[in-house]
């Protein structure tokens, strides 16, 4: 992730609170658009290595320190220590009027931010929906990929700008809809992820060899049908009503993987309701399915 010098002079001294993963990928990313990092944060010794590699010419400060530096600040800490990280950096002053600060939690608007807002620091939430793996190749997935922007409608241009600086297209998210939001991505980046690397488990409990080699195609033509026909791209199981098989899948789950079921159990009943909903599924087979699920426990039935 070794950072080129950029052949365009910079605009902003830019300053990273939190160099974790997200941080170390949008500092490379800043650097890449003409901007400098003049500092970053963070104590722990992870941190410390990433900057050494990522930024080797960039030192390591205490956020106020991070802070005072800068004239635009990124805050790309946990969405649980953000509010704590703002109201520490504002009763020490580091705030500035006219400074640019923003946070990248996808779970928060602008209302965490205003103890900076007050300071008279110009804020934005602008959320990045990408998953990170703290990987060289991080930021080159930042262009074309979406963010997640909250920001008051005369700053709207502002924040416009810095995110297709960074090769992103912004989405519009009201400051009450954050949270909402926020699940949605949870659910379909994070979750996907338990789901696959559990199957990728249970195949390899079946002595599948190269279950990731298997899952390939199937997932990504599972995503591909989800977002091109909805409920309508449902296969397996639960979209025929194959009650039989579903009851088969509980009893095999208790002997293999117990701590799966109840997950199995949840999705099967929502995509279940999905699938009648739509018209996928018969009434008489779904409440044939329900029943199979309403008693995941129960022993095999002959």
């Amino acid at each position: 992730m070794a950072v080129s010098p950029a052949p365009r002079p910079a605009r902003l001294a830019v300053g990273v609170v939190g160099f974790g993963r997200v941080g170390a990928a949008l500092a490379v990313a800043m650097q890449r658009a003409g901007h400098t990092v003049v500092a970053v944060s963070g104590a722990s010794e992870p941190t410390r290595r990433r900057a050494a590699q990522v930024l080797p010419d960039v030192p390591v400060l205490p956020a106020e320190d991070v802070v005072r530096r800068a004239e635009a600040v990124l805050l790309t800490v946990p969405d649980d220590a953000l509010q704590g990280v703002v109201e520490t950096l504002s009763a020490q002053g580091a705030f500035s009027p006219g400074q640019l600060v923003v946070h990248t939690s996808g779970r928060h608007g602008l209302a965490v931010l205003a103890d900076a807002s007050a300071a008279g620091a110009v804020t934005l939430a602008l959320h990045p929906v990408m998953s990170f793996s703290g990987t060289a190749e991080d930021p080159d997935r930042l262009p074309g990929a979406s963010w997640g922007v909250t920001v008051d409608p005369a700053l709207r241009a502002v924040a416009e700008v810095l995110v297709m600086e960074l090769g992103g297209e912004p989405v519009w998210v009201p400051e009450e809809a954050r949270v909402v939001y926020h699940a949605a991505l949870a659910w379909s980046a994070s979750y996907a992820v338990t789901l696959v690397t559990t199957a990728v488990d249970l195949l390899a409990a079946a002595g599948v060899e190269a279950p990731a080699r298997i899952l390939g195609p199937l997932v990504g033509a599972s995503l591909d049908n989800a977002l091109r026909y909805g409920d309508a791209g449902l296969t397996g199981p639960i979209a025929r009503g194959d009650a039989g098989t579903v009851r088969a899948h509980l009893d095999a789950l208790r002997q293999v993987a117990p701590d799966a079921l109840p997950a199995y159990v949840a999705l099967a009943r929502l995509t279940a309701d999905r699938a009648l909903s739509s018209g996928r599924l018969e009434p008489a087979l779904a409440a044939s399915l329900l029943e199979v699920l309403a008693n995941p426990r129960a022993d095999a039935r002959p």
